[in-house]
């Protein structure tokens, strides 16, 4: 009964991964095996902004949205009128594609868009941003309207290990005079764990290989190692070095994944 999930997995994701893996290290005219891609693509100024832009924004776009789902899922963990109601409206954003998302994010960005209408009219700027234009304000850009479309996951991750926390915990913690502050970091914290742990590795793997939203916000103007992979593929006719730019992009992936984990097991130990 499994046979059609291990078929599907090793023919949709193994395959291509391993293939992909094969060709980086390959001649594209005789073959053979070498690191020529490699050198290729690493000699590339184009290259080198687009390993700096991913890792940027993968450390931005976790930290925003790690913030914001802990605070909105701290929130909604206690009980109010109305807590139903906005549980669902958070969860909207999920259900946008996200080619719409940054469609709908140029409405705020834009050179004439909401945002700058707003600091215009809070007489904050006196001529427009613009925010596409590379650099810091762009990677803000794409990572504010990255944490829009996923945190409502990180939150529902977040609140599912709050509300698996025991109340007698928190009791305990009252009777023994603890701060609001303290309560948070010596027993929210340690018991969410887990919780974290999941939602930064899923979201570390979507965050480095983000795509869709750079190419419409950003364009050219802030490559990351996806987009240069794909232009290397679509533009340049050249596979074997969009090979390389992508496995590449698995090792830098794997890497965070087992150094983060790594930190989580040493911090438990002691």
């Amino acid at each position: 009964m499994i046979a059609p999930l291990l078929l599907y997995i090793l023919g949709f994701t193994l395959y291509p991964i391993i293939n992909t893996v094969i060709m980086s290290f390959q001649d594209s005219v005789t073959g053979i095996f070498t690191l020529e891609n490699y050198r290729e693509i690493v000699g590339k100024v184009e290259f080198k902004s687009a390993l700096f832009n991913t890792v940027a924004f993968a450390l931005m776009s976790l930290t925003m949205e790690m913030v914001a789902a802990m605070g909105i899922a701290l929130v909604l963990k206690r009980k109010f009128r109305g807590r139903g109601l906005l549980r669902s409206l958070l969860l909207v954003p999920m259900g946008v594609p996200t080619l719409v998302s940054g469609v709908a994010m140029t409405y705020i960005f834009n050179i004439h868009g909401y945002l700058n209408e707003m600091l215009w009219r809070l007489h904050i700027i006196n001529i427009p941003v613009d925010w596409a234009g590379g650099g810091f304000k762009t990677l803000m850009m794409v990572s504010f309207a990255d944490m829009w479309k996923v945190t409502p996951m990180v939150i529902l991750i977040l609140l599912a290990g709050l509300e698996s926390i025991p109340g007698e915990v928190y009791e305990a913690a009252g009777i023994d005079g603890a701060t609001a502050w303290q309560t948070f970091k010596n027993v929210t914290l340690p018991l969410l764990k887990p919780s974290i742990t999941m939602a930064l590795v899923l979201r570390g793997i979507d965050a480095f290989r983000v795509f869709e939203l750079m190419l419409v916000l950003a364009g050219r103007t802030m490559p990351v190692i996806s987009t240069f992979a794909y232009d290397e593929y679509n533009t340049y006719s050249n596979a074997y070095s969009s090979a390389a730019a992508s496995t590449i992009l698995v090792v830098i992936i794997a890497v965070f994944i087992t150094a983060y984990l790594k930190i989580v097991s040493s911090g438990e130990e002691r």
